[in-house]
This record gives C-alpha cells, structure tokens and sequence, in this order.
C-alpha cells in the first residue's frame, strides 16, 4: 500500500473539528479483527499518516495462538411476516453477532431467541457482542425490540463469509536519535462504536501526525491492530525489534466526557508511569490513576515480561476513560432506531 502524505498538526479547536469529522466518515465501516473493514479504516488513516499496512494469512501460528479465517458481511435482518425488517444490519452493524457464519432460513421464535442478545436492564440500548473463536451467529437487539417481537416465525439471514485470508493491521514507525522506541497502540476492530475505539484510533493518527513534526530523542512506533490477536501477532513477528521498546501507551475509549484514566504497567513502577502521572498531575483536569488490572485492550499482551517489561521496570500501560460501571457501557456511539445516545458494549471472545 502507498503510504499517506504528511500533515502538520493544526491548532487544538481545528484539530479537534478534522479529528470529529475523521470519526464520523469512520463510524459507518463494520469492522472486525479481519476482513475489509479494517482495510478501509487503515486506507483512511493512511491520507492522514505514512502508515504500512502489512497482512499475515489465516493459520499462521503466533506462539500458540492460530491467525483466524477472515471474516466478511454483506447484509443480514429478520424479517417478520409482513416481510418488514424488524432487525436490520444496514441500520445498525451492531445488530449482528460480530464474527457470525452465515445462516438463512425461517425460524419460530423459540427456535431464534436462544440468538438473540439483549441487555434486559438497558432496554433502550443495542449490546455489542462478538464469537471469533467460536463458531456462531446471531443478532444484538434492544430488549424493547425483543419485545415487539410476536410473531411465531421469523425469515433470518446472515450473508456473510468466514473462510481463509489475511489478518491485516497498520504500523507506522517514525526514528529517531536512539533506536530506543515508544510504542503506541490501538485497537481498530471494532464496528461502529465511536468511544470505544474510533476516539483512540483518531486520536493517535493526529497524535503521530505531531510526532513527525518534531525532533525525536527516542523512536516512536504505532500500532492500528486488532484487539488480542493483533497484538500476539505482531509481537510474533517482531520479536527482535520489540525488545527495544523502552515505554508503551495503549489508547482506548478517550472519546466522552469522564476524566482521563491511566491503568498503570503490570509492575506499576515503569518510567513511564512516572512521566504520565506527572504529566496529569499539571494538567489542571481531572484524571485518576489505576493500578494494572487483567482486563483490558492489547496491553494485556503487550505487558508480559519476556518482551516489554525488563528489569529496569520500563511497561505497557493504558490511557482510557474513566469506566462507567462494571459493564463496561460507552455513552456516545450509537442512537438509530432508539431514543437514547447510548449504547452498550458486552463482548464474548
């Protein structure tokens, strides 16, 4: 792929509208953690940045990981006897089960709803859920659509493929005095969800765009991977470089308005966990500090110690917003059919 040109970084308030409106063209790509909605988001990203977009074939071993088959989506609804879409994935990519095989026949409605997922206490919101490494299919719908659903049978259909190709992520690698390096990483796999992660994703394409304007003491590396798997690939195939990374940020769900969150390093003494508190502490906003939990984007693979964390402490850590509750729920990215601005997120790997 032909790399981007380079932008200079523009003041904070115009910065700040092109990096709304790169979200916004983004928002509508159903992307996974294959397939040609990450192409399409990294070719976009590639007229901000110089950005190389690599591509590894399904089965490639990654430690004792396997690369999964890609994964593609047309079209998929149910249709109720009126022939009307009562879930429809060209309104919302949400409403399909992310990773679904593909399926079409006529269903009761006993026989569905053991593929249909909701969130009973949220009954306005559309939970966001996902079967990579486990074959199946099916459809996230508000609970009060749930409801509405009364008919006996129901025409479903998922057109979709799973089937050998590429897992396909962005790197951008920009040198400097030391051949030392920062890394910075987020995830590009998720469908339309604009806090969790479109907001790490922008922010970290305008953030290199800086980066490059700049004289570097240390060399700085971005990673646009898939969640989890992206990460254990590319530090597969990395594993000569990757031992020179000296600090490591993974930026996730920046985009709403609680104050920032930084996950310290799995050690919790690394430089870098100086540097950012430090940094937050004069920032004049509010922010909190959290130590290294088991639970998160891919710092959880960037983290382990034969790789990223040496003796001298130095980690991978996280800036993310602040979470709302124990589920995990983001408050701006998606309102369609509902009245509601909020949407939630429940993943099943």
């Amino acid at each position: 792929m032909n790399p981007g040109t380079t932008q200079t970084i523009a003041e904070p308030a115009v910065s700040g509208e092109r990096m709304h409106e790169l979200i916004a063209e983004l928002y509508p790509i159903c992307r996974s953690i294959t397939g040609d909605g990450v192409r399409a988001t990294l070719r976009r990203i590639q007229k901000e940045i110089p950005l190389v977009v690599k591509e590894i074939p399904s089965g490639t071993r990654v430690f004792d990981w396997i690369v999964p088959r890609e994964w593609n989506i047309r079209d998929a609804y149910i249709k109720d006897s009126r022939g009307e879409r009562v879930v429809d994935f060209q309104k919302s990519n949400l409403h399909v089960l992310n990773y679904s095989v593909p399926f079409r026949g006529k269903m009761r409605l006993a026989d569905l709803r053991p593929h249909l997922f909701t969130l009973p206490d949220r009954p306005d919101w559309i939970p966001y859920r996902t079967s990579y490494y486990r074959e199946n299919w099916g459809f996230c719908l508000s609970h009060r659509q749930l409801d509405r659903m009364t008919d006996d049978e129901y025409d479903v259909c998922i057109d979709s493929t799973l089937e050998d190709g590429l897992l396909t992520y962005g790197e951008l690698y920009l040198p400097g005095e030391s051949l030392d390096e920062v890394l910075f990483s987020s995830h590009v796999c998720h469908p339309s969800l604009c806090n969790d992660n479109l907001s790490g994703v922008v922010t970290m394409a305008f953030l290199a765009q800086h980066i490059q304007t700049i004289t570097r003491r240390y060399s700085y590396r971005f990673l646009f991977i898939p969640g989890t798997i992206g990460a254990i690939t590319w530090l597969a195939k990395n594993e000569a470089s990757s031992r020179r990374i000296r600090h490591g940020l993974v930026l996730a769900g920046v985009g709403d308005r609680s104050p920032l969150t930084y996950k310290k390093s799995r050690r919790g003494g690394a430089e870098i966990d100086s540097v950012v508190a430090h940094v937050l502490h004069h920032s004049g906003r509010e922010f909190r500090v959290t130590d290294f939990s088991p639970y998160g984007c891919s710092e959880l693979e960037a983290g382990v110690p034969v790789y990223i964390e040496s003796e001298d402490a130095t980690g991978i850590a996280t800036i993310t917003a602040k979470l709302r509750d124990e589920t995990l729920l983001h408050g701006i990215t998606y309102a369609s059919e509902i009245k509601s601005d909020a949407s939630g997120q429940q993943e099943s790997k």
